[in-house]
């Protein structure tokens, strides 16, 4: 019985063993599995970021009478950041122009989405006339453009982008872990549900981050009448807001719709989603750049663009998710989103004609605060100055110490002065009544 019993019970435990020396292998190849789906960046299509940028300052150096750079520092706390900003003017000797319709564009604000720095890349290429599109007029762009100055930010998360780089290519962060977008002071550190602080940490206060105070200083001294903030992981063509599910009231509103339609039609065949961001992809944001431009920097024309997304790759394929990977899908986002903004460089000063009037109305009844106000104040004189921008904090904390010491004392001074003035009126002797 027990022969019996071993021999028929070989063939289980044999077949156990079989398992147990084999289950490391079935895990050790799923665990390689997961590694291997994620898809690389393909270098055959994507620049580094130290090339890409070098190649826009080469563009720049060939092209003096159209482009200028400048570069703007920030740092905190042993944090440094540094953004790139490219001014594109036909005749550059305009770009103080105040007449001119200013049109402020940012890429690279997420560090996984490669593609919109390419898309940088192209419209500068574009814009220098290095590259054509098909069907393009080369003198109706020349006289559609000689009545703007565009100022495109082809990175504004270098660090965040480095990162990506190095492997992490899930990471939509700056260099120290705060999502940019939700770093702006409009409905700031606000969290849903779905709240993840991987993906959407804020930072420790609005404008916590040196990227998201050097774009508010460019913003405030640059006071542009349009805004795209650029984004990849779906095809979507947003207008304020994001932090509630609701589009502005009035006029402004009205005109954002009218020209995100048309561009859907030319350019997405209707497949862009279009409205609220907050409405439209199913989660409020809170702290975005987009909802700062429309409410505080009053830009009559704000943007959020979500220009490629693939969802049929798995949620863990970053890459994949937020970039073409293909020749044929790349160019086809190169020069769709391209000509989109060719769109909006010629049809956006129509829609904003019946603004403009009631944008310079306003301009004098713009509520920001004192920060803010010198931010953008000392942002523009250095700019005419011509230097290269860096943002001291410690200056520009020592400013504000001093100017709001300034006000103080000036109350002080006025309360006094008042308080003297009614002490002397009602103290004066009366004489008596001679009638």
């Amino acid at each position: 019985m027990a022969m019996i019993r071993r021999r028929s019970l070989s063939p289980y435990y044999i077949s156990l063993s079989i398992f147990a020396a084999c289950l490391p292998i079935f895990v050790n190849c799923d665990d390689n599995l997961n590694r291997t789906s994620s898809t690389p960046i393909n270098r055959d299509l994507y620049h580094s970021s130290g090339d890409l940028m070098e190649m826009i300052k080469n563009l720049v150096h060939r092209h003096p009478d159209k482009l200028s750079m400048e570069t703007i520092e920030a740092g905190n706390k042993g944090y440094n950041a540094e953004i790139r900003v490219v001014t594109y003017c036909h005749r550059r000797k305009d770009s103080d122009d105040r007449s001119k319709i200013r049109i402020l564009l940012s890429f690279g604000q997420h560090g996984r989405e490669l593609i919109t720095t390419e898309l940088a890349l192209r419209i500068l290429s574009i814009l220098s006339e290095e590259q054509f599109l098909p069907n393009m007029n080369p003198v109706s762009l020349n006289s559609t453009l000689d009545e703007l100055v565009i100022k495109v930010v082809p990175m504004e998360n270098l660090n965040g982008r480095k990162l990506v780089e190095e492997g992490d290519l899930c990471e939509r962060r700056n260099g120290r872990g705060v999502d940019l977008n939700r770093n702006w002071s409009v409905d700031w550190g606000k969290k849903e549900k779905d709240y993840d602080p991987y993906e959407e940490n804020p930072g420790t206060a609005p404008f916590s981050e040196p990227e998201s105070q050097i774009m508010r200083k460019l913003a405030l001294s640059f006071d542009p009448h349009i805004w795209v903030n650029v984004h990849s992981g779906m095809e979507a063509l947003f207008m304020p807001y994001d932090h509630k599910n609701t589009t502005p009231d009035g006029l402004p509103s009205q005109r954002m719709r009218r020209l995100l339609e048309q561009l859907n039609k030319i350019h997405c065949q209707k497949r862009c989603m279009i409205g609220s961001g907050g409405g439209s992809v199913g989660y409020l944001a809170h702290g975005t750049a987009t909802d700062y431009m429309f409410n505080v920097v009053r830009v009559p024309m704000s943007f959020t663009f979500e220009i490629y997304g693939d969802s049929a790759a798995s949620s863990k394929d970053c890459f994949k998710m937020f970039n073409p990977t293909d020749h044929s899908t790349f160019n086809r986002v190169l020069n769709d989103w391209s000509a989109a903004f060719l769109t909006i460089f010629k049809f956006g000063p129509h829609y904003l004609d019946e603004l403009r009037a009631k944008a310079s109305a306003a301009n004098g009844d713009k509520r920001v605060s004192i920060d803010e106000y010198l931010d953008g104040y000392l942002m523009q004189r250095t700019q005419k100055d011509g230097k290269k921008l860096e943002v001291l904090d410690i200056g520009m904390q020592e400013i504000r110490t001093y100017f709001r010491l300034f006000l103080l004392s000036s109350v002080l001074l006025m309360f006094m002065f008042c308080s003297r003035i009614s002490k002397n009126k009602y103290s004066r002797p009366t004489t008596p009544c001679e009638c």
